[in-house]
């Protein structure tokens, strides 16, 4: 196993480049932020952006944490790939990584100033410093579940190299430590989403009850409704389910697990309550 790292100072662009400089390298995975990243998708860990301050990010980062460390540590020998890019603010931070994950030493240490320009870091410091945003280097419906509840932007960029060319997706995550700070929403508002669509909906004839069932993961929102008698009514609650899971994922920032429609009874169109 060939191990590499990537060392640069906070801000300064490491994850947005990170996927650039495996591609150049030939490097299959990736250690940052407490996350093994490869094929594009998060394979183990957690990710120090989730944490609440910034202490508690660097701790995740180096692995402190023996059942995280112990996790990432056995996916690294399960899947056994060739190579692996560390990412790092300092080659002391990217050392304890290496240890305390017990990789072979570093066959190259790349520094952030060598493959970006002056101007690539200034944008990178006013993304970070300025709009509290991170990139983790992986597509965002990768991180759903691992950061339901928090906003994130996909960050897609086209690439060419050879005679090929493709999207390179990454993904932008405001974290609560940044200077945003931390929010809620209550599960009223999340009830209350629910219900409107229901009500408007012209194959509901009421909405019994509401509730929602909250995850780390994300949510889950279960309703019991009356629906009109007719011959589509699962096609129907199909596509409520469908709606309300879009809507309130694009509002909230929520994943939601599921839609679960119970359908109480059937009633004729004239009977529909608008309550």
């Amino acid at each position: 196993m060939k191990v590499y790292a990537l060392i640069g100072k906070s801000g300064t662009g490491k994850s947005y480049s990170a996927i650039n400089l495996c591609r150049q390298m030939n490097i299959e995975t990736i250690i940052d932020d407490g996350l093994f990243i490869g094929e594009n998708k998060i394979l183990a860990g957690i990710s120090a952006k989730r944490q609440a301050t910034t202490i508690g990010a660097i701790k995740t980062a180096l692995f402190t944490d023996s059942e995280h460390r112990n996790n990432v540590y056995r996916k690294i020998k399960e899947v056994n790939p060739e190579s692996i890019l560390v990412l790092g603010t300092s080659l002391g931070m990217v050392e304890k990584i290496r240890a305390r994950l017990e990789l072979p030493a570093f066959e190259k240490i790349v520094n952030i100033e060598e493959i970006t320009t002056p101007e690539d870091r200034a944008v990178a410091d006013k993304q970070r410093h300025e709009l509290g945003k991170h990139v983790i280097p992986v597509p965002t419906f990768q991180l759903k579940k691992e950061f339901s509840g928090y906003f994130i932007d996909p960050l897609r960029i086209f690439r060419g190299w050879g005679n090929r060319a493709a999207f390179v997706e990454k993904s932008v995550v405001r974290p609560t430590y940044s200077y945003l700070g931390d929010f809620t929403i209550s599960d009223r508002v999340i009830v209350d989403l629910a219900l409107y669509i229901m009500r408007k909906a012209e194959d509901v004839a009421e909405v019994v009850k509401t509730a929602v069932e909250n995850s780390p993961a994300g949510i889950k929102i279960n309703i019991s409704a009356v629906m009109i008698h007719n011959s589509s009514v699962i096609s129907a609650a199909m596509r409520l389910q469908e709606e309300i899971a879009g809507k309130v994922e694009k509002m909230t920032a929520f994943n939601v697990e599921a839609v679960n429609i119970e359908i109480r009874g059937l009633r004729k169109a004239s009977w529909k309550h608008e309550g």
